[in-house]
């Protein structure tokens, strides 16, 4: 008894051992170091959480592998779920690109100005060895004013084989829409007329 007992805790073990190891992957890391020479903004942004598609909300890798076709990746995982990773990046790379500060869900001083920004991103997809996209509808506003302005910003970034590939692609698209934007709350603050 105790011998069968021992050989299969041995091809439990042995099971197990096999496994492949979980990956995780970010798309802030390295986003929105800010330069020692940029001048500080004397405005606030405040990015409240980034919506994503249902199908795209969960840890997992999704990518694209054929017309009309996904497949759900156990072993390749986002370290927080993508709305959550989007919105981190896009915060550090706005933030980083103004010389601002991210104040959502934190006190500003009485009278300081702070843009909203608001993002929903309607596609996120991932083709390995093909392509890196975001598709996202984004809206600033001054807090205070009834003055919006929507804009939608697509970037698609040809990527190689390999999931390190596919991150950054993504952390590219993320760095591109986060430049729109920043261009956007920047002529708001300057006082021009906005647009897209």
């Amino acid at each position: 008894m105790m011998r069968a007992f021992g050989v299969a805790a041995m091809v439990l073990a042995a099971g197990c051992a096999s496994a492949p190891p979980e990956r995780f992957y970010s798309l802030s890391s390295g986003m929105g170091l800010p330069s020692a020479s940029a001048p500080q903004a004397s405005y606030y942004i405040e990015l409240p959480a980034v919506t994503v598609p249902q199908q795209v909300a969960r840890n997992q890798l999704v990518v694209t592998t054929g017309a009309g076709r996904v497949d759900l990746l156990e072993q390749e995982r986002w370290v927080s779920p993508p709305a959550a990773e989007i919105g981190q990046a896009l915060s550090l790379a706005i933030s980083g690109e103004l010389g601002t500060i991210d104040v959502f869900r934190t006190p500003t001083p009485d009278k300081a100005p702070v843009y909203r920004i608001s993002t929903n991103v309607q596609r996120f997809e991932s083709a390995p060895g093909q392509y890196a996209l975001i598709d996202a509808v984004w809206s600033v506003r001054l807090v205070g004013s009834t003055q919006v302005l929507t804009c939608r910003s697509v970037a698609q970034e040809t990527v190689t084989a390999g999931y390190d590939e596919l991150v950054a692609g993504h952390r590219r698209a993320v760095a591109r829409i986060g430049a729109d934007i920043s261009k956007a709350v920047r002529g708001l603050a300057a006082g021009a007329k906005p647009q897209c």
